[in-house]
């Protein structure tokens, strides 16, 4: 099975989106812009699957340095994980995503950012204890 894994940032009270986005997408202080950074640079070489819209959001130059897989809600977690044996699989994509997958997530890492305005979402603690779990095959 795959090396699964989250990377992500939420703000100073968890806060995750804001109408779709970030909450501080487009802000030009250096520690949003070195979040972006090592996004990419701690994906490069690997698979990050999420939904349409997370796919569609990546620049060009990223496109080239890392596998990016469109996953739908009718996909299975585990045939979709299972494309990718002995590879980091980075899971994008936010709650709706995480929900699914989060019970195969083997490790989060989150980056807290100096952001504590408005949101909409927000990070659930839950997902990182549902790791635990995952249901094995009978038998």
């Amino acid at each position: 099975m795959a090396d699964v894994r989250v990377i992500c940032a939420i703000g100073r009270s968890g806060q995750l989106g804001l109408d779709g986005g970030m909450p501080w997408e487009g802000r030009p202080e250096r520690a949003f812009l070195e979040d972006v950074e090592r996004f990419f640079e701690i994906t490069r070489g690997h698979v990050l699957i999420a939904g349409p819209r997370t796919i569609a959001s990546f620049p060009d130059f990223a496109r080239e340095h890392r596998t990016l897989v469109e996953i739908r809600s009718s996909d299975q977690p585990e045939e979709v994980l299972s494309r990718f044996p002995d590879r980091v699989v980075y899971v994008g994509g936010g709650p709706a995503v995480w929900d699914v997958y989060a019970r195969f997530v083997r490790h989060w890492d989150i980056n807290t950012l100096p952001y504590d305005g408005e949101a909409d979402t927000w990070f659930d603690p839950a997902w990182l204890l549902a790791a635990g779990t995952r249901r094995q095959p009978p038998g």
